[in-house]
């Protein structure tokens, strides 16, 4: 059952449909990577819903995601192209991701990990390149994600 919400969650991320991939969340559900630390399917549903929207803006065109699903059915790696929104440079940002499922399948917890510095370099340019090894930017970084998120849902509950 945990292979299939994989299949169904990554499925409706390449077609950017965050609706759909908030349904694959159960209720309670915690989602952690370099930029978010999110609870309840609501929050990261409004993540997901937030950046396939961004990214749509950004044009399809450049929107390209490929995955693979671990084969004990609780882990994955997924590669996405798109242009950063805030920048509008293209990144290439490659994904390990890590879950637990309820007792009905749905994603229970959700790590992504992956290297925050080479992903600064291609989103931010020279500034992710001098300084994203440091703390420093991945706190701001965080900080501008979560600013972004609660706009985000005052606009869109």
């Amino acid at each position: 059952m945990s292979r299939q919400t994989l299949e169904r969650f990554y499925t409706a991320f390449q077609q950017l449909d965050g609706k759909a991939m908030q349904a694959c969340y159960a209720p309670t559900a915690r989602f952690d990577d370099e930029a978010f630390s999110l609870q309840g399917a609501q929050e990261i549903g409004a993540m997901w819903r937030m950046l396939c929207e961004a990214t749509q803006t950004q044009g399809r065109e450049h929107w390209r995601l490929d995955f693979q699903i671990g084969a004990d059915g609780c882990s994955a790696h997924w590669e996405a192209h798109y242009l950063f929104s805030a920048t509008g440079r293209l990144v290439h940002n490659r994904i390990d991701a890590t879950f637990s499922f309820d007792g009905q399948g749905r994603i229970a917890s959700h790590r992504d990990r992956f290297d925050f510095w080479r992903w600064s370099r291609q989103a931010l340019g020279l500034p992710g390149l001098l300084l994203g090894w440091s703390g420093g930017l991945r706190n701001k970084v965080r900080q501008q994600a979560a600013k972004n998120l609660a706009r985000y849902r005052a606009r869109r509950p």
